[in-house]
């Protein structure tokens, strides 16, 4: 069964929808540790915008999420799944790291351009690797990226340890030149904002003109979309993506320029922090769209800064990772959207799907019920020493089959809402 196609506007309101219910799911779970899900939402607001301090904590998340949301967005466009955004953001700060420590006096424009272009290069030529070896060997470069990565962490790790070290604890390299270092827009406190949101939202305004505006994005696209009838079109799939991924990289690489020159200022074993994996989730609810990765990057980074807020105030920062993974798999769960509402066309198979709907959500239902009830530990209290183990089991077992439940009528009820809506939009163009 073929899934319909929606309007483009879509594209932004899958993932807006997504956070909504993410939210109220993730109230259920507040209110059931005992705290206000609204006290808890607005210190996490507060916590991400509620003061200059904040905003500028926020922006400096942010600015690295977007290029490797960029680097990872990129690639599903065409097709590949590049994993490596990790290994190549370490790789571009590395290199350069190498060329940033030697500037000495070199003028601001011509040290920060050349910092940047090595960076860039880096993580292009390490990304280009896996992109070869797809398109010459066929190997898998979700195969070859976490390869690389792995590579790329242990090379760092001793590259700062060993012939870059510099004094003592977290293993680090010396200081870049101050030639080198990006200009500062905003100082608060110990926040310094730099010019990298910048570049960043450039990067992603420039992706966005290649890929809806030139010849190489529309090669991209098709390679992508459906590379036999792209390469019996005349495209080079191996040259899409070899580049693909060189410009993937190239972005991924420049994520970890911004992190040195403007938050660092020089690399340190821990300079990725998992970012490059973020990328992944950034571009999934971004919907691989360079502007939706914009939000979608603004999202996460406020996320994690209100996040920090919400400790403070005695609520788990893991909330925070709670809403974060069902947004990702309702986005992820729009070709499951999109396929229900197929089905939900015809009255008969509707009404069918229904009634099974309902059954399966009873049993969950009543299986979270009962295990709640069991969570309990008045009701074993006969198995003595161990009867909290158990009751925290099953309060574990009611909360999953909770979530799952809520998730279950969260896709249901968007599928028939989206399903109401395209029919009512297509019988009035009819009309």
């Amino acid at each position: 069964m073929k899934a319909m196609a929606l309007p483009r506007f879509w594209a932004f309101v899958v993932p807006i929808v997504s956070v909504i219910v993410a939210l109220l799911i993730a109230s259920i779970v507040i209110i059931m540790i005992g705290k206000d899900p609204i006290q808890a939402y607005e210190i996490l607001f507060k916590g991400a915008f509620g003061s200059s301090s904040a905003i500028a904590n926020t922006i400096v998340k942010t600015t690295p999420l977007i290029l490797t949301g960029l680097a990872v967005g990129f690639g599903f466009r065409a097709g590949v799944f590049n994993i490596g955004a990790e290994g190549q953001m370490i790789m571009g700060a590395l290199m350069a790291t190498l060329v940033a420590i030697n500037l000495g006096e070199v003028p601001p424009f011509l040290a920060i351009s050349l910092v940047m272009l090595t960076g860039m290069l880096a993580g292009a030529g390490w990304a280009a690797i896996a992109g070869y070896l797809k398109a010459k060997t066929g190997a898998h470069e979700v195969v070859t990226t976490i390869m690389l990565n792995w590579i790329a962490t242990y090379l760092s790790s001793y590259m700062v340890q060993v012939p870059l070290a510099v004094g003592s604890g977290t293993p680090k390299s010396p200081e870049i030149a101050s030639s080198a270092k990006l200009p500062v827009l905003m100082t608060v406190g110990a926040i310094n904002m730099s010019a990298g949101i910048i570049i960043s939202v450039i990067a992603a305004i420039l992706l966005y003109i290649l890929l809806e505006k030139t010849t190489m994005g529309y090669e991209v696209k098709a390679a992508g979309f459906n590379p036999y009838a792209a390469e019996y079109g005349g495209i080079s799939i191996s040259k899409n993506i070899t580049l693909t991924m060189a410009i993937s990289g190239a972005l991924a690489g420049l994520a970890g320029v911004v992190e040195l020159m403007g938050v660092h200022y020089r690399f340190l074993g821990t300079l990725s922090g998992g970012k490059g994996f973020d990328g992944i989730s950034i571009a999934l609810i971004g919907q691989n769209n360079p502007i939706g990765i914009i939000f979608a990057a603004l999202l996460m980074g406020a996320l994690r800064t209100g996040s920090n807020e919400m400790q403070f105030a005695g609520i788990p920062k893991h909330i925070v990772m709670i809403v974060q993974g069902i947004v990702i798999f309702l986005v992820a769960a729009d070709r499951i959207v999109r396929t229900s509402m197929a089905v939900m066309n015809e009255k008969k198979t509707a009404i069918d799907e229904t009634r099974k709907f309902l059954k399966r959500a009873s049993i969950s239902g009543g299986l979270a019920v009962a295990f709640w009830f069991l969570s309990s530990e008045k009701v074993w209290n006969w198995t003595g020493g161990i009867s909290s183990h158990i009751a925290k089991t099953f309060w574990i077992l009611a909360l999953i089959m909770l979530l799952t439940v809520m998730i279950v009528v969260a896709l249901y009820v968007i599928s028939a809402i989206i399903s109401a809506f395209m029919a009512f939009r297509y019988k009035r163009v009819k009309e």
